[in-house]
């Protein structure tokens, strides 16, 4: 599994994993980041692969300063079986 990737003009954290790419995708606005989307090729799925791309967009929210909105149905359901990053999310 190669490492996670963040290119800030497309507003993506991806990875590649066995030849297929994942990613979560997410929107800026003002220090609100917006995570929009995680997807995982059915190839590589049950991996913990989208659970590796969130943890790594909430640390970059937290490490930036930055409020979440979860967006992404994947992302709710992870952050309620992750507390730690509860506190990142408005309200």
């Amino acid at each position: 599994m190669s490492d996670i990737e963040h290119d800030l003009e497309q507003h993506r954290f991806s990875l590649q994993h066995q030849g297929h790419q994942a990613w979560v995708q997410y929107q800026l606005h003002g220090s609100q980041m917006d995570i929009t989307s995680t997807h995982v090729p059915d190839a590589i799925a049950g991996q913990g692969i989208a659970g590796q791309l969130n943890r790594h967009a909430l640390e970059h929210a937290r490490n930036a300063g930055l409020s979440v909105v979860a967006s992404c149905s994947y992302t709710q359901a992870w952050v309620r079986r992750h507390p730690q990053y509860q506190d990142l999310l408005e309200d």
